[in-house]
């Protein structure tokens, strides 16, 4: 009981489903609500499947590549900053139908890098390494599974959420997490850089 709490506030504070509400509202405006809560479930399961498979194969796949976590933090940082950019300025408020034909915003950049990122993914790596019976294992799993109900329900009612702020409020949240974003995405890219340093 004591690992699951611990994997679960963790991960829940990392990820950050609160502060998720805002930007997949901005990320997925202009659209129809029918189609926000099917972006909801994809962003959620798609999460899901990155940060178990990190769980379950990440120190494998990083050594495979030559990728240290260093690495994997500064690349996040970077994808995190060009999606603050697009709330700060705007430009993926309204998106064309010939860009919503085309892209999906549940994959890139909800799933990854917003919600499976690399806190999350590191978060993750470090306690499977904790892992050492099945008792843990499945405390693990369970909370890595609440975890991201938490999250579905967020971004599934995100629209009443919506109504409750209007369109102003919604607009200012877009902004402020932006902003957010921006900043923890350049810690992300100062943490990488100095990890890169203390290596030379």
């Amino acid at each position: 009981m004591k690992f699951f709490t611990e994997v679960f506030v963790t991960l829940l504070v990392i990820i950050d489903p609160a502060g998720t509400v805002p930007l997949f509202l901005g990320l997925t405006r202009g659209r129809s609500a029918r189609t926000r809560h099917k972006l909801a479930w994809q962003a959620a399961a798609v999460a899901f499947g990155v940060i178990v498979v990190f769980a379950l194969f990440g120190q494998t796949i990083l050594h495979y590549l030559g990728v240290g976590l260093p690495a994997l933090e500064g690349a996040g940082g970077l994808l995190l900053l060009l999606v603050a950019l697009e709330l700060l300025t705007g430009k993926s408020s309204e998106p064309t139908s010939e860009e919503r034909a085309r892209t999906n915003v549940a994959f890139v950049p909800l799933g990854t890098p917003l919600l499976a990122g690399p806190g999350g993914i590191v978060a993750t790596m470090l306690f499977a390494r904790q892992v050492h019976n099945f008792g843990h294992a499945l405390a693990l799993a369970l909370a890595i599974v609440a975890v991201f109900v938490v999250i579905w329900l967020a971004m599934r009612f995100s629209t009443v959420i919506q109504r409750v702020l209007t369109d102003n409020g919604v607009e200012l949240l877009t902004r402020i997490s932006g902003l957010l974003l921006a900043a923890i995405s350049v810690q992300l890219i100062a943490t990488a850089v100095l990890a890169f340093a203390k290596q030379a």
